[in-house]
């Protein structure tokens, strides 16, 4: 098939905080040194910011460094944190710990509660402004390399293919770029970042990376129940002891707040559903009561890494680098991996610059891994290593309080020796459905708690319907002879979107895709108990149409 051809310096896939670092980066290296660089961004979201979700507080240390003037260039940080609240919840009750007994690591003051979506609408302008080519609606379907092996670019998807695998009127084969480097910064679990894993064995000295399913909806409160700038997170009810999770409440400008919860995907209850979660959290009277008149604006929710340094694959091949949530950088106990994100971006951003005036192409920047981890990244992930493995461990309660003692001796600067382990990856931790419990979800009451179909629907969820399914099932069987009949169909449950139903009369059973519902989350891609659950990028510019997320 003939393709188009498009080269460049620096090929970077995803326009999130830690793409738009990236290229902003160079283009500022390049204009002191005098130098032109040819950077292009890919982004399959029909818009820079169209999938990006996030809590979000974010610590702008990263923003300081490389846009020190963004408060006078109009950058979206306007609610500054006010107060910080935690809270243990039981079914009726809660509990505030005192803000004194918190690690100096936990606290927000100095943090912003943003939109992430809107901060990259606004980096991917500067971006621009400064002659990058960011172009929307392409996603990066397939690796390319040279005849040596090394990555020379990617292949964007085919526009224009039918259900049936056959070419539709208007089909427009994708297209390649062609680069001396990559930066791949598709965000967590990233359809190329598993080619790359694969090709390279870049996980051979890592463990299994840990991931958390994150939930956000964007709420209208009535003035007298908000309070700009306050952030609010908990622990507790509605999960068990076992069930690690929490929730966020931030309060932004406007009466606007975000509503989230987290569920970590090493829950081994195969009728856990993550969404119901979330929608018991809400009816907690602590929460229901701030909610009440309110207005649902908004609903979104993707995937989070947690595992951290134990986890970090090697961030480099031949032809390019892992950056961001590509690459895993988030501080599980801060829920922060924004300033992370952009910062990594940033120090490849340099390690290619350097590269490139050196002459060199497509070999390994050796160098980033070597300045990631001399950076402020290193000590940010560092201090937190052992509260993932400790909750996983030793359970919420006990998981917490060994966090807590941990993260307070890093607080004199006393680091523990030791390192503890994850163990097994997400996908294998479920118990079959005979020797669990089922879990009683109460029916929506459309006020404050709402089913799934009527939540994507404010995702502005779209999807070519006449275009191959973009979930793939390694075997077909699978989905029946061992997920329904081991672990009563989980898919059913974990994904947030309705994606997967179990249809059919007993012993005729078969597995549905719905596949238009997907909200681009990635959570079947890892919590499918055999991996046979393959996400792969639809058509570009499909997907959720985030707002303000």
């Amino acid at each position: 098939m003939q393709r188009d051809v498009m080269e460049y310096d620096v090929l970077i896939v995803g326009a999130g905080p830690a793409g738009l670092s990236a290229a902003i980066k160079l283009k500022q290296l390049a204009l002191e040194a005098n130098r032109e660089i040819s950077i292009c961004i890919l982004e399959k979201g029909s818009e820079v910011g169209a999938h990006i979700l996030s809590g979000a507080v974010i610590d702008p240390i990263a923003l300081n460094e490389l846009i020190p003037d963004w408060k006078e260039k109009g950058a979206p940080l306007n609610t500054q944190v006010q107060e910080d609240r935690f809270l243990i919840l039981s079914k009726k009750n809660s509990w505030k710990i005192p803000e004194f007994l918190l690690p100096p690591l936990m606290s927000n003051h100095g943090n912003y509660i943003i939109s992430l979506g809107n901060l990259c609408r606004w980096l991917g302008e500067q971006a621009e402004a400064l002659g990058v080519e960011i172009y929307p609606g392409f996603s990066g379907f397939e690796i390319l390399y040279n005849e040596d092996g090394a990555v020379k670019g990617i292949v964007t998807g085919d526009m224009g293919i039918g259900r049936d695998g056959h070419e539709k009127p208007g089909f427009a084969p994708g297209m390649e770029l062609h680069a001396k480097y990559t930066l791949i910064a598709e965000g967590t679990r990233g359809s190329l970042t598993k080619q790359l894993e694969a090709k390279f064995n870049l996980r051979a000295d890592a463990e299994p990376q840990k991931y958390g399913l994150g939930f956000k909806e964007i709420w209208q409160l009535t003035p007298e129940k908000h309070q700009a700038g306050l952030v609010m997170h908990s622990q507790g009810w509605p999960l068990d002891n076992s069930t690690g999770g929490g929730s966020f409440v931030y309060h932004l400008e406007n009466n606007m707040a975000a509503v989230g919860f987290v569920v970590h995907l090493n829950y081994s209850n195969p009728y856990l559903s993550p969404f119901g979660e979330f929608q018991k959290f809400k009816s907690h009277p602590t929460i229901s009561t701030m909610l009440k008149d309110a207005k649902r604006i908004s609903y979104g929710a993707r995937t989070i890494n947690e595992g951290g340094l134990q986890s970090l694959p090697k961030l480099v091949f031949a032809g390019g680098a892992l950056i961001g949530c590509s690459a895993g950088l988030v501080n599980l106990p801060r829920i922060k991996g924004s300033h992370n994100a952009m910062k990594s971006g940033m120090l490849a951003a340099e390690a290619a610059f350097e590269a490139l005036k050196e002459s060199r192409q497509h070999d390994e920047l050796s160098n980033y891994p070597e300045k990631l981890r001399a950076s402020w990244i290193w000590q940010d992930l560092d201090q937190v290593r052992n509260i993932k493995p400790a909750l996983s461990k030793y359970g919420n309660l006990l998981g917490s309080i060994y966090g807590g003692i941990e993260m307070w001796l890093q607080a004199f600067e006393i680091r523990l020796p030791w390192t503890l382990n994850h163990g097994k990856a997400d996908n294998e931790t479920l118990k079959p459905a005979s020797a669990s419990q089922r879990i009683a979800y109460p029916k929506p009451d459309n006020s404050i708690t709402f089913d799934r179909l009527s939540s994507i629907f404010l995702s502005n969820v779209q999807h070519e319907e006449d275009q191959p399914c973009h979930l793939k099932l390694k075997d077909s069987a699978i989905p029946i002879n061992i997920n329904l009949a081991l672990y009563d169909a989980p898919e059913q449950r974990y994904c947030p979107a309705g994606v997967y139903e179990i249809i059919g009369d007993s012993g005729n059973e078969r597995l549905q895709i719905n596949a238009p519902n997907c909200i681009h989350c990635k959570a079947c891609d890892i919590k499918d108990p055999t991996q046979n659950i393959n996400w792969q990028p639809p058509e570009g510019g499909g997907g959720p149409n985030y707002i303000g997320m």
